[in-house]
């Protein structure tokens, strides 16, 4: 049963527990829980439990009671109050050693034994046996639901440190892909994907194969020397929702980088916008195309000067990488396409690139680039000088314009 089915079935008992628990005696509300229970089948028991608070035994009981299997056994009905009483009711002490296990930072207890470990329920029952409480792994779980505890997995949503400037610079991206836009000019997001092993490796998710049958990979990710590894730059058109990637086999350089965007106005870019008289480059802060790299304007230069046109990049603030485009517009269709199937050669992860698709459109390109590139490359302060850059009054060091060289031609 998927859990939000689970979840809304307890929340459904839940309600008509409340609507009825006033008007039942003990034996009525066992007979009550035993034909919820009945009445959802598989798993029945479990979650009219948790709805109500019910114990499983006293379910059995009532289930008993309704096919006439218990008959001339425990028919009195009780007075309010009677029956066992619960561990947490006898003994306070144990809510309050319960809550300090489970969060010992903040309720004052930083020694805790159990601060460094895997808080599981049966660790927690033999920590409260410890402290002197005769408590089992059921009742633990029990009562951390009735304190409001439910079994969390992290969840990223922290981006580091914030500039202040942060939403004023994705205006300030908007706006220059509004005018390029509206001008037909090209714009386009770029990044690079992180590196995958080649060869017989797992690759996460699941696709449809013949019962019993999966496919067997390797059981360790050690990189495969003669094979290597795959890194995919990308560029994606925001307008034409079009992209390329190139499939490098080196290193993940600004060379490289400015390479790819070479190869996607050549295959690509040159026949979309034959009249281009600038292109606008969205790009994220760090990386090989990153704002600090002197080696990526160098080569922007290159480019600009090889084409003839204005390129104006327009970096994303820092820890703000996902909003680029081509993070969910391309990279994450082509990691739904290939997931569960082995990356085991380069002629597999480009036929799995080029043929992602999605129902708005996406189309994308894909080729090798198997030059070498070499790391470490250094750019000095007189080649930096001679950049035709142009930075903008807004965070100039975020947004710029290379514009391409004049020639000087000796007489």
């Amino acid at each position: 049963m998927e859990t939000q089915q689970k979840e809304a079935l307890i929340n459904q008992v839940k309600q008509r527990f409340q609507l009825m628990v006033a008007h039942l005696s003990e034996k009525d509300k066992r007979i009550w829980a035993a034909s919820e229970a009945n009445t959802i089948g598989r798993g029945g028991d479990t979650i009219v439990c948790q709805a109500t608070g019910i114990s499983r035994v006293t379910i059995g009981r009532g289930k008993k009671e309704l096919t006439g299997k218990a008959d001339g056994v425990k028919r009195r009905i009780r007075k309010p109050g009677g029956g066992r009483k619960r561990l947490s009711d006898k003994n306070p002490a144990l809510i309050k050693d319960l809550d300090m296990l489970i969060d010992p930072l903040t309720r004052g207890d930083p020694e805790s034994p159990l601060r460094w470990t895997c808080k599981s329920t049966y660790k927690l029952s033999e920590a409260l046996r410890k402290k002197g409480h005769n408590v089992s792994q059921k009742t633990v779980y029990l009562m951390l639901q009735k304190m409001g505890y439910s079994m969390q997995a992290n969840r990223k949503v922290k981006e580091g440190k914030q500039n202040p400037d942060r939403d004023a610079q994705f205006n300030f991206i908007y706006k220059q892909v509004k005018d390029f836009q509206n001008d037909g000019q090209p714009v386009i997001s770029v990044d690079a994907k992180k590196k995958e092993n080649i060869g017989q490796y797992k690759n996460n998710g699941m696709e449809w194969e013949p019962a019993g049958q999966p496919t067997n990979v390797n059981t360790y990710d050690f990189p495969d020397k003669e094979k290597g590894k795959a890194c995919p730059y990308g560029i994606y058109d925001l307008t034409r929702n079009e992209g390329w990637v190139s499939l490098g086999i080196s290193r993940d350089t600004a060379q490289f980088a400015v390479e790819s965007i070479r190869r996607w106005w050549s295959e690509m870019g040159c026949f979309r916008y034959p009249v281009a008289t600038r292109l606008l480059i969205t790009a994220d802060g760090g990386g090989s195309n990153g704002w600090r790299v002197r080696l990526w304007k160098k080569e922007i230069q290159s480019l600009a000067n090889e084409l003839g046109i204005s390129i104006s990049i327009c970096h994303f603030p820092p820890g703000t990488s996902k909003w680029n485009k081509i993070e969910h517009q391309m990279f994450s269709f082509i990691s739904k396409n290939w997931r569960g199937r082995p990356l085991d050669s380069l002629g597999t992860i480009i036929n799995l690139i080029s043929n992602t698709t999605t129902k708005k459109g996406l189309k994308i390109e894909a080729n090798i680039d198997d030059a070498q590139y070499e790391k470490g490359l250094k750019v000095g302060d007189d080649e930096m000088a001679q950049l035709n850059i142009e930075r903008a009054s807004f965070h100039g060091e975020w947004n710029y314009k290379i514009m391409p060289q004049e020639v000087m031609y000796e007489a």
